[in-house]
C-alpha cells in the first residue's frame, strides 16, 4: 500500500505530493505520520492512499511512524485544504497547519493523565477503620472521605491527609490508584445562564424564514437588542435534534465565555470552545473532544472555522462585518469563504448576523444572493438609546480642555447618582498617542517600525502598538536635547485617571489590550462589571459588540470621527458600525439609554446616519460612493507587497514585480481600474522596509488574480518576502 503525503514544510520547493509505502493497516486518510525525508524524519499528512505506486518500488521509502491513532484530519479537512492552496496562494502545508492545534506538532503538547485513589471493591469501611490503629487518625478520616466522595485525585488526597498515610493505605491494599486521562477545561466557573425564553412572533418568522429558505445563506439584520442571539440557540437546537453539528463564531475572544456559558446552560458538556487565548493543553484537549465526536457544538473566534468537526447542519458568524473575519497573516483567509465551503459540503445553513452589516453582503442580500431576514425593534420594544452630540470645538472655545464635554460630565454624574452603570468607548489603548517635542516638533518613533511610539503611564514606559517593542520613557528630546516635551491624543489610560478626579468614590475598570493579556482577562473584567463590580467601564473597540450588561443606562462615544480620517476606503464603514454597536450597549433593560457623542465634526454625514441607527441611508449612500469610485465590491483590490530588511533589495524586487506586472496590466488593461508602484503607508515594520504594487481589477476575476500570483510568486526569497492579499483588511 502506497500513501501520498504533504510534508510539513513550508516551501514552494516541496509543496508537492511525496509518495512512501506501508504495510501497517494503522495508516489511514487524514493520519499524522513521520517519514524519511533526506536525512531526517519530518511531520506529514497522508491525503490519499492508493493501492499501487507509478514509481520503482525500490525509490520508495516507508513510513516510520503513525503520530495516532485517530486520524487528524477528516476527509472534508484534506477537501478544505485544496481549496484553502488555491483561493489563498499558499502551500499545501501551510494550509494543513490552519486544521491542527500548532502545540500537537512537533510532540510540544500531550495528553494529560492524572492518578486516581479510590476504595478497592468489597471493602467493609466499618471493618477496615476498627482494624487500624488509634493513633492512624489520617488514615481513617481518608478512608472515610473516600467512602463518601469515591475517586479522588491522588494530589488532593495527599495534601489533605498526608501522603504517608495514603501510601500506607496503598500499601494494606486498602485503596487502588489509578491513572486516567483528564481534560483540560477552560472556563469552569462560568456560571448557569440558562432561561426560559418566549420567542416573540419576530423571532419565530426570522427562524421560520432560515429554516425553510432554499438560499445557503442568510443575512439576519438585526438591531442591537433585537434577540439575535435566541434565534443562534434556536437554530443550534433544531441542528442537534436533526443529528448534525453546528459552529458558532464570534468576533473577539472577550465575548466568548459568555456565549459559551449560554451554550453549556442549553446544551451542557456538548459544548467544546477554540481560540488563540486557551492555554497549549486547553486548546489541545478541546480540539479532540471535538474530533473524537465528544462534543458536537463548536463555540470560538476566526480560526474556530477550520475545527474538526463533521455532519455540520449551521454555520453562525456573529457581528459577521467585524474586520477579524479576514485574516490579516498567511494564509489570508476569509472566514465566510471558508464557512460557504464547509455549509456546501455538508449541506448545511450559514447565518450572517450583525446589526450593522458588511456593505459587500447586504448588497449581495438585496440583490437576492443571501436570503434577508430583518429585525426592526428591540426585543422588550425599547426605543434605541437617544443619541447627543457634543460638539467639541464649542468645548474648546470654551475652555474646556477635557477630554470629557460638558454634557458627558452631567450625564455620567446623573447616572452614578441613580445606582446605574456607564460605558465609555474610546478606541485608543496607552495614556497618550504621541510624544512630541515643543522645540523641533520630533515626534518619538520606534527604531524598527515607521510609526510613532505610544507613552503607557502605569509602567512610564513607551511602546510600539505594531510591533510591541518597549523603550524607557524619554526626559528630553532625542533629536534636540529639549526638556519640553508634551502629549498628543489621549489613550483609555489617560480616560480613567482623569475619571478618577472627576468621581472619586466611582469604581472604574479599563478593558483593552493592557488589561486583558491572559486567558481570563476579557472573563474576569467584563463578569466584575455584570456583578456590578464596578460603575464605568473604559475601554477600546472589544467592549462594542455582543455585550449585555442590563444596567448600562449610558455610553460616552469620545473621538467619535477618529475612525474618519484613516486612509481606508472603508473608514465610513468602519466608523458607522462602531458607532452603532457602541451605542447599542445602553438602555438594554428596562431603563431608556443614552449615548454622548463627543466629536469635532458634528455635520459629517457619517455620524449623522449613526446617530439616527439609519442603516439604510447610509448603506444608500455608500455604495453609490463605492460603485462611482469602483470600489469593492464593485473591484477586487490586489496588492503585492514587498517587504525585507534591506531597503535596496526590497526597492529592486519592486522594480521587477512592477515591470513584470506591467505586460499583464498592458495584455489585460480593460479588466484594470487602477495600477500604481509606490512605498507601503507604513514604510517599514519590524524592521523591514515594505514597497507595494496596488491594483484594482474587475471583482471575482480568478483567472486574472491567478495570473498576478504566477507572475510574482517567483521572486520570493529568503531575504525578500512577496505576498498577495486580495481585499485585504488592513492596507497600510
Amino acid at each position: 500500500m502506497f500513501a501520498e503525503v504533504i510534508v510539513d514544510i513550508i516551501h514552494y520547493e516541496v509543496d508537492k505530493i511525496f509518495e512512501y509505502s506501508f504495510s501497517d493497516c494503522n495508516v489511514q486518510l487524514g493520519s499524522r505520520v513521520l517519514v524519511p525525508f533526506g536525512a531526517k524524519y519530518v511531520e506529514g499528512i497522508v491525503i490519499k492512499i492508493n493501492d499501487e505506486s507509478n514509481y520503482p518500488i525500490e525509490k520508495i521509502k516507508p513510513v516510520y511512524k503513525v503520530l495516532e491513532e485517530t486520524p487528524a484530519l477528516t476527509k472534508e479537512s484534506i477537501s478544505l485544504m485544496e481549496y484553502v492552496t488555491k483561493s489563498c496562494y499558499v502551500t499545501k502545508a501551510s494550509a494543513l497547519r490552519l486544521f491542527l492545534p500548532s502545540e500537537m506538532r512537533k510532540g510540544r503538547i500531550k495528553e494529560k493523565f492524572t492518578l486516581f485513589a479510590e476504595l478497592k471493591e468489597n471493602i467493609d469501611v466499618d471493618k477496615v477503620i476498627s482494624a487500624l490503629k488509634s493513633s492512624a487518625k489520617k488514615q481513617r478520616d481518608c478512608i472515610l472521605f473516600l467512602g463518601e466522595n469515591g475517586k479522588t485525585e491522588l494530589s488532593f488526597l495527599n495534601k489533605e491527609f498526608g501522603s504517608s498515610a495514603v501510601k500506607s493505605l496503598k500499601d494494606k491494599e486498602i485503596i487502588s490508584v489509578i491513572t486516567e486521562q483528564t481534560f483540560r477545561s477552560p472556563y469552569k466557573n462560568l456560571g448557569n445562564t440558562g432561561k426560559q425564553v418566549v420567542l416573540t412572533n419576530n423571532q419565530l418568522s426570522a427562524i421560520d424564514s432560515i429554516v425553510n429558505t432554499d438560499k445557503e445563506i442568510t443575512l439576519l439584520h438585526g438591531v442591537t437588542g433585537s434577540g439575535k442571539t435566541e434565534i443562534y440557540l434556536n437554530l443550534i437546537d433544531r441542528a442537534i435534534k436533526d443529528g448534525k453539528s453546528a459552529i458558532m463564531l464570534v468576533p473577539e475572544i472577550s465575548l466568548t465565555p459568555q456565549m459559551l456559558a449560554q451554550l453549556r446552560a442549553r446544551f451542557s458538556e456538548n459544548v467544546s470552545i477554540l481560540h488563540s487565548g486557551l492555554s497549549a493543553g486547553e486548546r489541545f484537549d478541546e480540539w479532540w473532544r471535538i474530533r473524537n465526536k465528544e462534543a458536537n457544538i463548536v463555540i470560538g473566534a476566526r480560526s474556530a472555522i477550520f475545527a474538526p468537526i463533521e455532519n455540520i447542519g449551521i454555520i453562525i458568524i456573529d457581528e459577521e462585518h467585524d474586520g477579524s473575519y479576514i485574516s490579516e497573516s498567511s494564509p489570508r483567509y476569509n472566514t465566510i469563504d471558508v464557512a460557504s465551503f464547509r455549509a456546501k459540503y455538508n449541506g448545511g445553513k450559514i447565518v450572517l448576523g450583525s446589526a450593522t452589516p458588511s456593505v459587500e453582503s447586504y448588497l449581495l442580500a438585496k440583490n437576492g444572493e443571501y436570503n434577508l431576514v430583518e429585525l426592526k425593534d428591540r426585543i422588550n420594544k425599547k426605543p434605541l438609546p437617544e443619541v447627543e452630540i457634543a460638539d467639541m470645538r464649542n468645548e474648546v472655545r470654551r475652555g474646556n480642555n477635557s477630554p470629557f464635554s460638558s454634557v458627558l460630565k452631567s450625564e455620567l454624574s446623573d447616572c452614578l447618582n441613580k445606582g446605574n452603570q456607564a460605558i465609555l468607548f474610546l478606541n485608543q489603548r496607552g495614556y497618550s498617542r504621541t510624544v512630541i517635542c515643543t522645540e523641533c516638533g520630533h515626534v518619538q518613533k520606534c527604531s524598527d517600525c515607521d510609526v510613532s511610539l505610544t507613552y503607557h503611564y502605569e509602567d512610564n514606559s513607551l511602546l510600539c502598538h505594531y510591533c510591541g517593542a518597549k523603550y524607557k520613557m524619554i526626559d528630553k528630546c532625542t533629536n534636540c536635547g529639549s526638556k519640553y516635551l508634551k502629549y498628543g491624543g489621549i489613550g483609555t489610560e489617560k480616560i480613567v485617571l482623569e475619571l478618577h478626579k472627576l468621581f472619586p468614590q466611582a469604581k472604574i475598570l479599563r478593558m483593552d489590550r493592557d488589561t486583558t493579556q491572559s486567558k481570563e482577562g476579557h472573563f474576569s473584567i467584563l463578569s466584575a462589571f455584570a456583578r456590578h463590580e464596578a460603575d464605568i467601564l473604559v475601554g477600546t473597540q472589544m467592549i462594542a459588540k455582543g455585550h449585555d450588561f442590563p444596567s448600562v443606562t449610558l455610553v460616552g462615544i469620545l473621538d467619535a470621527d477618529m475612525s474618519l480620517h484613516f486612509a481606508d476606503y472603508r473608514s465610513a464603514e468602519r466608523t458607522f458600525q462602531l458607532i452603532t454597536q457602541v451605542a447599542g450597549r445602553s438602555g438594554r433593560a428596562d431603563e431608556t439609554g443614552k449615548v454622548v457623542l463627543q466629536t469635532y465634526q458634528p455635520d459629517n454625514l457619517v455620524l449623522k446616519r449613526a446617530i439616527q441607527y439609519d442603516y439604510e441611508g447610509f448603506y444608500k449612500e455608500e455604495i453609490a460612493i463605492r460603485k462611482a469610485t469602483a470600489f469593492p465590491p464593485y473591484t477586487d483590490i490586489v496588492r503585492i507587497l514587498i517587504s525585507s530588511e534591506s531597503e535596496d533589495d526590497a526597492l529592486i524586487v519592486t522594480k521587477a514585480v512592477y515591470q513584470e506586472l506591467s505586460f499583464v496590466h498592458e495584455t489585460y488593461r480593460d479588466k484594470f481600474r487602477f495600477f500604481g508602484c509606490m512605498k507601503a503607508p507604513i514604510k517599514k515594520l519590524q524592521n523591514k522596509y515594505r514597497f507595494q504594487v496596488l491594483m484594482r481589477i474587475n471583482a471575482k476575476d480568478k483567472d486574472l488574480t491567478d495570473k498576478i500570483f504566477i507572475t510574482v510568486n517567483k521572486y520570493k526569497s529568503s531575504h525578500v518576502n512577496v505576498v498577495m492579499e486580495i481585499n485585504s483588511n488592513n492596507l497600510s
